[in-house]
């Protein structure tokens, strides 16, 4: 247990703390101060969201800073603080198993796994909406041909779960890889707009245009997913914890390293884009790739060599995949630690000691829903469904995260500081509007009552399996310890 825990708070935890520490005993402690910021970067700055601000237009800065304040601060904040209490691996999995119980744990970590299969079932998508700007106007028709994407898909996929299987030891160099990519390529977009002034292509630039805001239910729609969509991530890397060198100190200070960086990169690369797009003509899933095409096209040699950015911001996506497989893989690997799960998805490999079942399981499942959401629909809203999807799921374990602070950790006789629960319910408000309005797309939809009618009943449904799940795990496991007893 960490010295910043109260003597009186430690008992309880400690146990569960040492067992869990056991099980993690068997990890290479891999990932250290700088990976772990850069991680934090690749994890958290996703390139969609630069777009998805735009459809704001100038009022964007304005819901940024609301979004830094609501629900940006506090997350960091209540990350920070139940890290150090409760540095174990599975991260979210057990604060709030401990916090609350198992039940809470379970179903937490059952959403957290939920947003990870549907967010790299997108990456067909993604990947190929990003090489059709790298390679073109020609290049187009590789957005929206489906059995294009569905190949990349399996091939995508298939080489992260060799990566994952290998552990971090190589997947912190594709993570690293990818965020000094990622870094690159918003450098280019965010100097792109001062390029184009000096030159004399753009008459007038102001990245800092503060615009009094409009409220709609599309300007809160789109405010709700700057908050919970764009902002949210400093929780995940919690999940390695057991792969992480002194975690308790590390993974709080990446946050602190990280968030100022993020900050800046969505807020200029926001304003870059309205300098060359209106917020109508944004593309949702690859805006940035857009812009640099548009700004750049006119530059010659120049010009050629921004496809090469537009690949940088791919390889972002599968550096991002495989942060997403590695805490997917996890996830289902404590939750056998604790019999919850067949044993099954605790097995090692026998070298690598990365739990191989459960990379196998995530690999399969993701793939298959990734081939299943490109069935019906056109391809923008396909991915619509499927982040918006993922992001109701993100929003219950959300709700769970801060209601800890607010209500939780009652058997421990810990009290958070006063600040820190007033921060937990202003996170906690902006995640339930975030889900109440994640529901309604922002693209034009075939049927805006069959999406709304789709994500509610995942929604509903998935979450209905995973009580199921639990409640079976739970009779098979005092039926193993009454066979255990009795003999």
């Amino acid at each position: 247990m960490t010295d910043n825990v109260e003597p009186q708070a430690a008992a309880p935890m400690r146990s569960e703390e040492e067992r869990v520490t056991a099980h993690s005993a068997v990890f290479k402690k891999e990932l250290g101060l700088t990976d772990l910021v850069l991680m934090q970067i690749v994890f958290v700055v996703g390139t969609i969201w630069v777009g998805a601000a735009a459809k704001l237009g100038q009022q964007q800065l304005v819901f940024w800073l609301l979004a830094l304040v609501t629900f940006y601060l506090p997350q960091a904040a209540v990350v920070i603080y139940l890290n150090r209490l409760m540095p174990l691996e599975g991260g979210l999995y057990q604060w709030a198993k401990i916090g609350f119980n198992e039940f809470a744990g379970f179903i937490v970590a059952w959403n957290l796994w939920l947003l990870g299969v549907l967010v790299m079932a997108g990456v067909g998508l993604i990947v190929m909406t990003n090489l059709s700007y790298a390679l073109g106007p020609q290049a187009r028709w590789l957005a929206e041909s489906k059995w294009l994407i569905a190949l990349v898909s399996c091939v995508t996929i298939s080489a992260l779960c060799f990566v994952s299987l290998r552990g971090l030891a190589l997947g912190k160099w594709v993570h690293n890889a990818g965020a000094v990519l990622l870094l690159i390529a918003f450098a280019a977009l965010i100097a792109l707009p001062f390029i184009a002034r000096a030159r004399g292509t753009l008459t007038e630039y102001h990245p800092f245009t503060l615009v009094l805001p409009t409220l709609s239910l599309l300007s809160l729609n789109v405010f709700s997913k700057l908050a919970v969509g764009a902002l949210s991530g400093f929780e995940y890397v919690a999940i390695v914890a057991g792969e992480c060198k002194t975690p308790a100190r590390n993974i709080g200070r990446s946050v602190l390293l990280a968030a100022p960086v993020i900050a800046l990169m969505f807020i200029l690369g926001t304003s870059a884009v309205l300098a060359f797009v209106g917020p109508d003509e944004v593309d949702l899933i690859g805006p940035i790739p857009q812009v640099l095409s548009r700004g750049f096209g006119s530059y010659g040699f120049v010009g050629r060599i921004i496809s090469v950015a537009i690949l940088m911001v791919a390889c972002r996506q599968i550096a991002l995949m495989s942060i997403y497989l590695t805490g997917n893989t996890r996830l289902p690997m404590v939750a056998g630690w604790d019999h919850l799960l067949p044993a099954w998805f605790t097995r090692l490999h026998p070298r690598h000691k990365t739990p191989v079942n459960s990379i196998m399981f995530v690999g399969a499942v993701t793939l298959g829903f990734g081939l299943a959401g490109l069935i019906g629909v056109h391809v923008q809203e396909a991915f619509q469904l499927l982040d918006n999807a993922a992001g109701v799921f993100y929003a219950l374990a959300y709700g769970v995260l801060f209601a800890i602070p607010l209500f939780g950790l009652r058997g421990t006789a810990l009290r958070p500081p006063l600040w820190l629960r007033v921060a937990a319910a202003v996170g906690l408000c902006v995640t339930l509007l975030y889900a109440t309005l994640t529901i309604f797309p922002i693209v034009e939809v075939e049927s805006r009552l069959a999406f709304a009618a789709k994500i509610i009943g995942a929604t509903v449904g998935t979450n209905l399996f995973g009580v199921a799940l639990f409640l079976l795990a739970r009779r098979r496991r005092r039926t193993q310890q009454t066979a255990v007893s009795i003999n």
